[in-house]
């Protein structure tokens, strides 16, 4: 089964593309972070409002060249899902490409591949977030989920 995957092309260094992947995640992917995701072994969790969240543990770092995230839980209560744990048990893999040019990033989610409920709506979040993150890394500002969002994502579910 074919995972997601995408590659990104970053006119920054790949110390920069780590530092976003590691300490950083608030400023590009969402506001709503806790947990540390700079040591191997430790765990942080993002919440995109009251109904969706997931937490990872950070498995591998390995400084500007890969960062590896395993979820270790998860709940996707968007209206339309009926498995709103599919996250859980998946991994997500950034493998950084550093060169003279600029920098390569290859995101690979997997466990999240077509035959899954979520496909469509999570590889479109991915493409939102992974915008998102070249934005922050090129221009230094992202756009993440805000906080101020909580409110009218509640009132539309």
């Amino acid at each position: 089964m074919e995972n997601y995957r995408s590659t990104i092309f970053f006119d920054a260094t790949a110390e920069k593309v780590f530092a976003a992947l590691t300490i950083a995640i608030p400023l590009w992917w969402t506001e709503m972070f806790e947990g540390i995701s700079d040591k191997q072994g430790e765990s942080f969790t993002i919440r995109f409002g009251e109904q969706v969240f997931k937490q990872f543990r950070v498995q591998e770092l390995h400084p500007n060249a890969k960062v590896v995230w395993h979820v270790e839980d998860s709940l996707l209560n968007i209206p339309g899902l009926e498995n709103k744990k599919e996250w859980i048990g998946t991994t997500i893999s950034w493998k950084i490409a550093g060169s003279d040019d600029g920098t390569t990033l290859h995101l690979e989610h997997q466990g999240l591949h077509p035959k899954i409920e979520c496909y469509q709506i999570c590889s479109d979040g991915w493409k939102q977030f992974t915008a998102s993150l070249k934005s922050y890394i090129e221009r230094g500002q992202g756009t993440p989920y805000l906080k101020s969002q909580e409110s009218v994502t509640d009132l539309t579910q």
